[in-house]
C-alpha cells in the first residue's frame, strides 16, 4: 500500500511539473500534500494588460493561502513560474497586472499550508490579453499651408481616452519622432508650424488612455507644405535716366500673388536692403546722384506672406551720369574780340554755357547752341577767362573746361 502511494505521489508530480499537452509546466520539486484541496472552477476576465481571477476560497483550517503559477510568454519551454503569494485563505481574487496585449497566458493555482506544503496544481487557466485599442479610425492631413501642416481626426469613441500622441516622420524615413501631446478625447486638431517650405512629411496619431494604455498607430498620411512662389525672371535696370533708376520684370502669373519686394545694394556681394514694395511690375528708385551705380533684386510675395527667391545674380543699375567734358580746339582774338572754339566728346549737349570772368567779375552766357562763342564785349589789356559746360536735354551739366586765358594787348 505504502508503495503504491508513492507511485500516486509520484505520478501526481511528474503531471504537475510536466502539465497537460501543449501546457507549460510548473517550477521545480514543489512539496505536494495530495490530501489539501484543490482550487477548481477558476473563473477570468481579460483587460488589456491585465487578468483578474475569481474562485470559491478554501475554509479548510490546512489552508494558509494560495500560490499563483504563470508561464512566460517570451519563455519558449512555457515554464511556469510562480508569480505570487496571497497568504491569506479567505482571499478570493488576484489580478495579474503589466501584462502585454493581445498575449496568451496559462496559468495554475494551488492551496498550500502552514508547512508551505502544496496541493494538487489546478488545472490550466489559460487566458488571453486583449488587444490594444485601434488608434482614431479617420485622420486627415491638410497640405498646400504656409510652413504648417494641419491634422484633423474624428473624436476617438472609447471615453476612458485622455489625449493623443501626434508623431512625424520625414517623408523618405522610417523613424518617427514624438511632436505633441494632445489633451482631451473631443481635442481633434494639430496644427505642425515652422515646417520647410514645399516639403512633405508623413504623420501618425496613437491613442493614450488614462490609465497609461497607449494604442496601435494610425493610418500614415502625408502632407506637403505650400511651395514659395516662383521666382521673378527678366529683372532690368535702367542706365540712362536722370536722377532715377527704372526696374522692370516680368509679372508673376501666380493665382495668389500679393506684392513685389525690391533690394538694393551698392555692391552685388554686400547685403541688399529692402528698398521697396510695389504691386506692379515696375518701380522707379529716385537717387539724387549723377552716375549712381546700384544693384538689385527683386522678389514675389504671395498672400500668405511666402516670399520666393532672390535671383541669383543681381540687375546693375545706374543713374545718367553728366555730359563729358567740352574740348577746347582754339581761343584768339582779333585784336578788338575774342574767339573761342570747341567741340564735344559725345553727342549728348544740346546746348553750351560759357562763364567769362575778369577783373573780379563772373558772367555766365547760357543758352549757346553751336560750338564757337565771339565775345566782343572785351577791353585789351584786361585778362579774360574762359570756362565752357556742355547741357544735355534733362539739364545735366558736365564739369567745365580747364581755364582758357585770352589778353588783348594794348595798342602802342
Amino acid at each position: 500500500m505504502k508503495n503504491l502511494m508513492k507511485i500516486l505521489s509520484l505520478a501526481i508530480l511528474i503531471l504537475f511539473v510536466s502539465g497537460c499537452q501543449n501546457s507549460p509546466t510548473p517550477p521545480a520539486k514543489p512539496v505536494v500534500d495530495e490530501t489539501l484541496p484543490v482550487l477548481k472552477d477558476i473563473k477570468f476576465l481579460s483587460e488589456i494588460t491585465e487578468i483578474g481571477f475569481e474562485w470559491q476560497p478554501s475554509y479548510d483550517e490546512r489552508v494558509d493561502g494560495y500560490y499563483v503559477y504563470r508561464s512566460n510568454p517570451k519563455n519558449p519551454n512555457g515554464k511556469l513560474e510562480r508569480i505570487a503569494t496571497l497568504e491569506d485563505k479567505y482571499i478570493s481574487h488576484y489580478v495579474d497586472t503589466k501584462l502585454t496585449p493581445e498575449t496568451l497566458y496559462h496559468y495554475r493555482f494551488s492551496t498550500f499550508s502552514k508547512e508551505k506544503r502544496e496541493s494538487i496544481p489546478s488545472d490550466v487557466v489559460s487566458a488571453t490579453t486583449k488587444p490594444l485599442i485601434e488608434s482614431v479610425t479617420f485622420l486627415k492631413a491638410i497640405a498646400g499651408l504656409p510652413h504648417r501642416v494641419k491634422l484633423i481626426w474624428r473624436p476617438h469613441p472609447f471615453d476612458r481616452v485622455e489625449s493623443y500622441v501626434i508623431q512625424r516622420s520625414e517623408f523618405s524615413s522610417t523613424k518617427w519622432e514624438e511632436l505633441a501631446v494632445v489633451n482631451g478625447r473631443l481635442n481633434v486638431e494639430y496644427i505642425d508650424g515652422g515646417l520647410k517650405d514645399n516639403h512633405v512629411y508623413k504623420y501618425r496619431v496613437l491613442v493614450k488612455t488614462y490609465d497609461g494604455l497607449v494604442s496601435k498607430p494610425s493610418e500614415i498620411v502625408e502632407a506637403g507644405t505650400k511651395p514659395l512662389p516662383n521666382p521673378i525672371e527678366n529683372l532690368q535696370a535702367s542706365t540712362t535716366l536722370p536722377k532715377k533708376i527704372a526696374l522692370t520684370w516680368n509679372p508673376s502669373v501666380q493665382k495668389d500673388f500679393s506684392y513685389y519686394k525690391v533690394y538694393r545694394a551698392l555692391n552685388p556681394l554686400l547685403f541688399y536692403s529692402y528698398r521697396a514694395k510695389t504691386v506692379e511690375p515696375r518701380f522707379d528708385d529716385l537717387v539724387d546722384e549723377n552716375g549712381k551705380v546700384y544693384y538689385y533684386k527683386v522678389t514675389a510675395v504671395d498672400k500668405d506672406g511666402l516670399e520666393s527667391y532672390k535671383q541669383d545674380t543681381a540687375v546693375a543699375g545706374s543713374t545718367l551720369g553728366i555730359p563729358k567734358e567740352v574740348v577746347v580746339l582754339s581761343a584768339n582774338h582779333d585784336g578788338r574780340s575774342i574767339n573761342i572754339v570747341w567741340d564735344s566728346e559725345d553727342n549728348r549737349a544740346v546746348k553750351y554755357n560759357l562763364i567769362k570772368s575778369f577783373n573780379s567779375q563772373k558772367q555766365v552766357i547760357t543758352g549757346i547752341n553751336v560750338k564757337n562763342y565771339t565775345d566782343k564785349d572785351v577791353i585789351p589789356g584786361v585778362e579774360y577767362k574762359y570756362n565752357i559746360v556742355a547741357v544735355d536735354e534733362y539739364g545735366l551739366a558736365s564739369n567745365p573746361t580747364d581755364d582758357v586765358i585770352v589778353i588783348i594787348p594794348k595798342e602802342q
